[in-house]
């Protein structure tokens, strides 16, 4: 997976984990808007548009697997496959 992927899906992650009442309502990410996880900070920004820019993005994009949790430890994202039970517990499916 690429730099700019991994990025992308992190901030994702990141931005629905920054608030616990979006995590527990889910996100919705709005077309055209980009979430970017650099240095342990997330931002988001509106994206540029037209075919070009798409088709470059598209290029270096990986879907998420269902069932994927993102989280932060020591200051780092991670990724794991499972889900989390209604108390916040790790389980595998």
């Amino acid at each position: 997976m690429t730099r700019l992927s991994k990025t992308l899906i992190a901030a994702a992650v990141v931005a629905v984990s920054a608030t616990a009442a979006i995590a527990q309502g889910g996100l919705d990410l709005a077309p055209g808007m980009a979430y970017v996880y650099s240095a342990g900070k997330t931002s988001m920004m509106t994206m540029a548009t037209g075919d070009t820019n798409h088709r470059a993005m598209m290029r270096h994009a990986r879907k998420v697997p269902n069932n994927t949790v993102f989280f932060m430890s020591d200051g780092q994202l991670y990724s794991a496959s499972g889900m989390l039970d209604p108390t916040g517990n790790f389980y595998r499916p």
